[in-house]
């Protein structure tokens, strides 16, 4: 017999705990508790008996399941709901983890060939998955002019060749998914966060975004920025977008976590570059367009590197990371990815 002890926070809505007693590998004794409303006060006990009899083993879909058939529809469930008891089940029972209970690790910005980086994207992650690597917050650097255009996206309806050739502007393909980043030197901030997909078990791929950049909206708090996230992976203030996220999941056991965000584009460059941010903005004007994709250092008035500071200082404050550099076989390992996929035509044109 076993004790098991998890408890999760709904994003937006209340604590979750569940505290259950395990013998041959089945729940025995289950008590869900929290800061949560639940009315009628009897559908605890539903919630409770429904999870005795489960396996240690099951699944979120099983555990949620039972949950949600156990209570009558006339319940209120208000700050949580069947899913995150799941979660917190998952967590007591360890197979779902906390950030807490991970080592985690910062790697500042580094410039490298924009190939280079989104070969890092997979060389760590991969890492990660493999428990030859922390679980790791990276910033990207460079130096040339890029675009980095998403897994799915077709290379001749997001690139303008000729705006390409006109500005010596390097194109790759990146594992995520998502949208184009037009990224010249300075004017983007840009990280990728590596993880074990159980920091994330339960949660839905909606739920996951806000989950994992909880740290940067504090960071954006902290230098005057009201941040929050759109659905399903935009991230905003009052005054509109300011970046957007992409994910991969890797079946290895661990993620990729990708976010870019505006610090100081050149829109009229922009729109001759890329063929979808000329159509978003073909009725406002570049003028309106520099409002637009700008906002980090027009809200903030802040030098990109300082913003930088925050939010490295800001991501060791909250989960205890430490700095570190990339490793000489990490770097190695994304050259000769970069050779053999990341800079290849076939990559680049896979989505034609």
């Amino acid at each position: 017999m076993a004790e098991h002890h998890g408890e999760y926070k709904v994003p937006g809505g209340k604590l979750v705990v569940a505290d259950l007693v395990t013998d041959d590998g089945v729940i025995t004794k289950a008590s869900i508790n929290g800061d949560f409303f639940l009315e009628p006060d009897e559908a605890l006990d539903d919630i409770n008996e429904a999870l005795v009899g489960l396996s240690s083993e099951a699944p979120n879909v099983a555990i949620t399941a039972a949950v949600h058939d156990a209570v009558d529809s006339s319940a209120v469930m208000f700050g949580f709901d069947p899913a995150a008891v799941a979660v917190a089940v998952r967590r007591a029972l360890g197979h779902a983890t906390t950030w807490a209970d991970h080592d985690w690790e910062v790697i500042p910005p580094t410039a490298l060939p924009i190939t280079e980086q989104v070969a890092l994207d997979e060389v760590l992650t991969r890492e990660v998955g493999e428990g030859r690597r922390k679980p790791t917050l990276r910033f990207w650097e460079w130096d040339e002019p890029s675009v980095v255009i998403g897994t799915f996206q077709s290379y001749r309806n997001e690139v303008d060749p000729d705006g390409v050739a006109r500005y010596g502007i390097t194109v790759v393909r990146r594992v995520s998914g998502g949208g184009a980043m037009f990224m010249e030197a300075g004017n983007c901030i840009t990280y990728s966060l590596y993880l074990p997909t159980s920091l994330v078990d339960g949660l839905s791929f909606a739920d996951s975004y806000p989950f994992l950049d909880a740290w940067v909206m504090e960071a954006l708090a902290s230098v005057g920025v009201k941040a929050f996230y759109k659905p399903l992976n935009d991230i905003a203030t009052e005054e509109g977008k300011i970046g957007g996220a992409a994910q991969k999941r890797f079946g290895n056991g661990a993620m990729l976590h990708h976010v870019t965000m505006s610090y100081d584009i050149d829109a009229a460059k922009m729109t001759e570059v890329l063929r979808i941010g000329r159509e978003k903005i073909s009725d406002k004007g570049i003028a309106s367009a520099k409002k637009r994709v700008d906002p980090l250092k027009r809200q903030t008035g802040l030098d990109r590197k300082d913003l930088l500071e925050a939010m490295i200082g800001t991501f060791e404050q909250r989960y205890g990371a430490r700095r570190a550099e990339l490793s000489t076989e990490s770097r190695e390992a994304a050259r000769r990815l970069a050779a053999s996929k990341f800079g290849t035509e076939a990559w680049l044109h896979r989505v034609p």
